[in-house]
């Protein structure tokens, strides 16, 4: 079995409040160099993991993580709809690989996904619908959130699974890094936001768009200073890509949901894609990193980064 992995932020505001030229200018060469990644090891399969922002996954069931056997975009922030490519066998075979080896698997046969997971698609891949995707949701928002430590057990499960398909696996985590977006919580909510937030009731084309504005404006806000957000801490995310750059994954099992937050805001748990990734990745073998691109993008409310990592040769 072949196998590599990429972490890549995501962020709706690419494109809608960008910062100055020059940085845009960096992204793209990190993210071109990614592209040629993506090309070189030429997968014929993608296990993406990702977040949800209150599209798909809801208060009324919220699993820590899910595998989807089908899955449909909504196309928000103005990324693609529709379904995506999944691979529907692979993913039977990885959610029972998974289950026995102990991990409690939520599975969908009818996952609902956002910009989270089609950005990336549309990033390395060019749409949504152009590679195999196995897709796994990774709970980053919805409290309560349970041990890190589950998820690396998760991605070292399906990595374990992965490795008996003989297949070119690329294990993609999307997200992060430290970021404060305006992301609605159930406790304390209105009674209209918190039945929304339970039920899942899809917004209206005016609510959707009312609510990717106040987005948008936070963007603007954050990157003017004015602004209540946590903010983006460079030191937390270089500690993070530190940790999966050593391969020392299992230093994750300490790091508390509080301190997680403190250090870089209610969003930052997205990096447990990253976690589940790297996880994955390292199943299958000692790896190394062979590409790594960090800014912190106040326009973006985030800590950008795009990181590439392939298995060490066997001697």
């Amino acid at each position: 079995m072949n196998a590599a992995a990429i972490g890549l932020s995501h962020s709706p505001l690419i494109g809608k409040n960008d910062p100055a030229a020059e940085v845009v200018a960096s992204v793209d060469e990190a993210v071109e160099t990614a592209r040629g990644f993506v090309r070189a090891f030429d997968p014929d399969l993608v296990v993406l993991y990702a977040p949800d922002h209150y599209n798909g996954f809801f208060y009324k069931e919220m699993p820590p993580f899910c595998l989807g056997t089908d899955a449909h975009a909504v196309g928000d922030f103005g990324s693609s709809a529709g379904p995506v490519s999944v691979d529907t066998d692979a993913a039977r075979t990885l959610a029972r690989g998974v289950l026995d080896r102990g991990i409690d698997l939520t599975v969908s046969a009818r996952m609902t996904v956002d910009h989270g997971f089609v950005q990336p698609l549309e990033v390395l891949f060019g749409g949504i619908d152009n590679v195999p995707v196995v897709p796994v949701f990774v709970n980053g928002v919805a409290t309560p959130l349970g041990p890190v430590g589950r998820i690396r057990a998760l991605g070292t499960a399906l990595g374990e699974a992965a490795a008996e398909l003989d297949r070119r696996v690329l294990f993609l985590g999307s997200g992060g890094l430290s970021h404060d977006p305006p992301v609605p919580v159930l406790e304390g909510a209105p009674p209209r936001v918190a039945d929304a937030l339970i039920e899942g009731r899809p917004p209206t084309p005016d609510q959707r768009a009312r609510g990717e504005q106040r987005v948008i404006q936070a963007g603007h806000d954050y990157a003017a200073g004015s602004t209540s957000m946590v903010p983006i801490n460079p030191n937390w995310d270089n500690h993070v890509l530190d940790t999966l750059e050593s391969g020392r994954l299992t230093d994750v099992d300490d790091w508390t949901v509080e301190w997680m937050a403190k250090e870089g805001g209610g969003s930052a748990h997205e990096v447990r894609t990253w976690i589940a990734a790297f996880a994955s990745l390292a199943a299958t073998g000692s790896y190394r990193m062979t590409s790594r691109f960090y800014t912190p993008i106040p326009e973006w409310i985030a800590g950008f980064a795009v990181a590439t990592a392939e298995q060490e040769p066997t001697r």
